[in-house]
């Protein structure tokens, strides 16, 4: 395939060939030389040869320098096999034939991000990789489709991570299946034979497996190296040391909790990325009342969910009859007493903060700061269950039983700035249990796709937490699976072998994919990864700083066990199920009910 970035008109080539020159380096660098076809005079090419053997010293170049004719009838020769990896200048005429029938195509990366444009006419977009959150997004139509977008959704929810692979698998083994029903081997049989291979596959996976979870200097560098790993392919991987970081420390504040709720995102516009930081306390983002402390400190706090708005006239499903405006103001005067009594009641519990799920109004408020007691109003329902728990506190409704009441605590409480906004913060907490998480940000785009990738390390850390089993990434499990199933496909009789082996190259789909999205020659890479597992380096992966074949443990390359296992069942199941069907019937609409009273007849 020949990557070129030639333009319709002659002019403009010689500007952009050195823009068209790197794009093609980007794609043939990783094999170390590169072929070159050439009709311009030997001065120019010279010259261009000389300044890129400066910036590429490693990369050897055989140019081939013939006429324009003598070059196109070459290139139409090598139609169906092409030799050249780059074309340096030809003529236009030339260059639109060869277009036109198909010989020219573009340098396209692979692995970048996606956008995705709303179709309402707000035209929202949305800047991510993340697999998941694409394959929700777009329109499917193919119902054997759906089947794969909802593994990847199962795949977020359960693990948090690899909504990517899970769907790479299953389309890789479905396309291995279609190559052998090509072959008049039965569904059946494959399945067989993929039943056996899974099997295989996910004993060879328990048997690399790392149990980590009885030493806890242990454990922590493992939860770091498995960040990193999941943050490497996401918008956070320039930072990932610091974000890696950050994740762990927010995980293992839950104390082996899987509730992510309880870790709260604050996402405030400005700064960077790095700027970016794990708050030790608490923070809400709510303001407190005119007129009210603004810093508390030894906190005694009561937390409620109870209407705060008696001040006004409410009485519902009753008429009223009054004679004058001054029976109007004793029922005014009367809710405003019942309002009272239960402020006072709510001061009774020796507090000097309360904090409310509701609205409080201006006359609560004002009894609560003649009493020295800081009021804030909170009207997010997660929001108060998370402040809960990091208070050590009990929601509660009612007041006639101060000592049933549990009040949660901390330090000190103040005003902060985060970005341009006033927020409160929560110092010293008594629970610890959750925490707060400040992302800063070029714009929301940035951020949205920022809170997506740490939530994809949050989830996979806090299943490593509780069973603290690793394995090692970079293609290394995969390569290790598909060795095992290798091992015993001569075992098997029958066409049974086939399906095996169809289910090993599929896995090995994977490292290549990962190879591909870097820019590197994946056919390659995958068979120096083959052989170094045969030859008994079962800890080797690919090295994404150069492309070659290292050791997975010196790098720190590991990903979370239950992650890869329920890559590889749930792949193996979504492909069976969608194996075991022949045909798509579209099945009739639902037949309307008329409505009317019986004997009546329809409407």
């Amino acid at each position: 395939m020949i990557n070129y970035a030639l333009r319709k008109h002659a002019l403009l080539v010689m500007a952009l060939l050195i823009f068209s020159w790197v794009a093609c380096i980007n794609a043939t660098a990783f094999a170390g030389k590169l072929l070159v076809y050439s009709s311009t005079d030997a001065d120019n090419l010279k010259y261009y040869m000389e300044q890129f053997q400066k910036d590429n010293p490693d990369i050897k170049v055989n140019v081939v320098r013939e006429s324009t004719g003598t070059m196109a009838a070459k290139m139409m020769a090598e139609k169906d096999n092409p030799q050249a990896d780059f074309l340096f200048e030809m003529a236009a005429t030339v260059a639109l034939n060869m277009e036109s029938q198909g010989m020219f195509h573009p340098y396209k990366p692979k692995g970048m991000d996606k956008i995705l444009q709303s179709m309402t006419m707000q035209g929202q977009i949305t800047i991510t990789n993340d697999g998941a959150t694409i394959l929700k997004s777009i329109h499917i139509d193919n119902a054997a489709a759906k089947v794969l977008v909802e593994i990847s959704k199962t795949q977020d929810d359960e693990v948090g991570d690899g909504t990517t692979s899970v769907v790479v698998l299953a389309g890789e083994l479905l396309r291995e299946a279609q190559k052998l029903m090509d072959k008049r081997v039965h569904p059946m049989t494959i399945i067989d034979g993929w039943r056996l291979a899974t099997d295989i596959a996910r004993k060879a996976l328990i048997s690399s497996a790392v149990d980590t979870i009885n030493d806890k200097a242990k454990l922590r560098q493992a939860m770091v190296d498995v960040a990193q790993t999941t943050l490497s392919s996401k918008i956070l991987s320039s930072d990932k040391n610091k974000f890696a970081e950050l994740a762990v420390d927010a995980v293992l504040r839950l104390g082996g909790s899987t509730d992510l709720e309880l870790i709260q995102v604050i996402k405030k516009p400005g700064g960077s990325l790095q700027h970016s930081y794990l708050e030790e306390g608490y923070l809400l983002d709510k303001k407190i009342g005119i007129g009210q402390p603004k810093r508390i400190e030894n906190a005694k706090i009561l937390i409620a969910n109870t209407p705060m708005d008696t001040d006004k006239v409410k009485i519902y499903g009753s008429r009223v009859r009054v004679s004058s405006m001054n029976d109007v103001a004793e029922i005014e005067a009367a809710e405003k007493q019942k309002m009272k009594d239960k402020c006072l009641k709510i001061v009774d519990h020796g507090i000097n903060v309360f904090i409310n799920r509701q609205l409080i109004y201006n006359y609560p408020e004002s009894i609560f700061a003649s009493h020295g007691v800081m009021a804030i109003e909170h009207a997010d329902f997660d929001g108060i269950e998370r402040l809960a728990a990091v208070l050590d506190g009990e929601i509660c409704s009612t007041f006639d039983h101060p000592e049933l009441v549990k009040l949660g605590g901390c330090a000190v409480i103040e005003e902060v700035m985060v970005g341009e906004d006033k927020m409160i913060r929560f110092g010293g907490v008594k629970g610890g249990a959750a925490c707060s998480i400040v992302l800063r940000g070029a714009s929301m785009h940035v951020l949205d796709e920022a809170e997506r990738s740490l939530h994809d390390a949050l989830a996979v850390l806090s299943q490593m937490a509780r069973k603290g089993r690793i394995v090692y990434g970079g293609g290394c499990s995969e390569s290790l699976m598909a060795n095992a199933i290798d091992k015993e496909v001569p075992s098997v009789a029958g066409k049974k072998q086939l399906a095996m082996e169809a289910f090993s190259r599929a896995l090995r789909q994977l490292p290549a994919t990962v190879a591909d999205n870097a820019g590197y020659d994946a056919a390659d890479i995958v068979a120096n990864l083959r052989t170094a597992h045969a030859n008994g380096d079962i800890r080797a992966g690919i090295d994404i700083s150069d492309g070659s074949v290292g050791d997975m443990t010196k790098l720190g390359v590991c990903e979370s066990f239950e992650l890869k296992e329920h890559v590889l069942l749930a792949a193996a199941e979504a492909a069976e199920m969608i194996l075991r069907v022949d045909d798509i019937i579209k099945c009739a609409p639902r037949e309307r009910q008329q409505q009317g009273m019986p004997g009546m007849g329809g409407m």
